[in-house]
């Protein structure tokens, strides 16, 4: 007798960017990933489920390659006489789990060659740049402020239409942003764009000091300012900052901290 199948999921895309399917085979459920995009995905998988049994640990975090498609997960059935069904949630980000920034690297100041602007939080500020944001940088820009590549790669992602800033919790939706790719996995990530304030497009091969953008004052934000960071890839669509250096006119700075200038070389 065929025991009719019971899935209760999310919805199996999203974004346009990775598709988890399920389907019935051999008495069991296979979950299969696909990466929609041209760009490496990270993602975490857990099921919940009855009369049914993972064949991997999870949650189950994976990095799928440019427009890669794998079966990830298998779920077989513990008896064979009674009924089972199942439900799984994913979430994910850009960028690759095993991405460390090149330590020989040299950042440029996400502006133009010659300007300086001051800094609001730097590395480990208590304020916001704690745990996943440690290594990022916050500097005063006021809106319509061109930024600039502080390393070249290619245009992963771009939100532009938002027009609101905020500080309440959920404000972070309301963001704008570039997402730059870089050669090593890791993502330089460009936040609280003015809206329509890219001046690139996905895909796009971008250069080192390429003027890329317009600062501006959307997300979760209390003025205006840009956040810059270089991320890897974690668990549940998070990203962790890494510790990076950057040009500056005064030589190479390590440590960016809060309350200084740096002029860009």
């Amino acid at each position: 007798m065929l025991i009719p199948l019971q899935v209760a999921l999310g919805a199996p895309c999203s974004e346009d960017w990775i598709c988890i399917d399920a389907a019935d085979a051999n008495g069991g459920i296979t979950l299969t990933a696909r990466n929609l995009r041209s760009f490496p995905v990270t993602f975490t998988l857990d099921t919940r489920t009855t009369n049914l049994q993972p064949d991997k640990t999870l949650p189950l975090t994976i990095t799928l390659g440019a427009d890669e498609r794998r079966q990830v997960l298998r779920l077989s059935k513990i008896n064979e006489q009674e009924s089972y069904r199942f439900r799984y949630w994913y979430d994910w980000t850009i960028g690759e789990t095993d991405a460390a920034s090149d330590p020989d690297y040299i950042y440029a100041l996400p502006y133009a060659t010659g300007e300086s602007y001051r800094v609001l939080q730097g590395f480990g500020a208590e304020f916001s740049h704690t745990g996943l944001e440690y290594f990022a940088v916050d500097f005063h820009m006021t809106e319509g402020t061109p930024v600039h590549a502080a390393r070249g790669g290619r245009v992963a992602r771009i939100v532009e239409h938002n027009d609101r800033g905020c500080w309440e919790d959920g404000c972070g939706k309301f963001a704008n942003y570039i997402v730059v790719l870089h050669d090593d996995g890791t993502t330089g990530e460009y936040y609280h764009l003015r809206r329509d304030g890219a001046l690139v497009e996905p895909g796009e091969r971008i250069e080192r000091g390429q003027k890329i953008g317009l600062s501006g004052n959307t997300g979760h934000t209390t003025m205006p300012h840009l956040h810059f960071a270089v991320y890897q890839a974690t668990e549940w669509g998070r990203t962790q900052s890494l510790a990076i250096r950057f040009e500056t006119s005064e030589g190479v700075v390590d440590r960016i901290r809060s309350g200084r200038r740096y002029r860009a070389r």
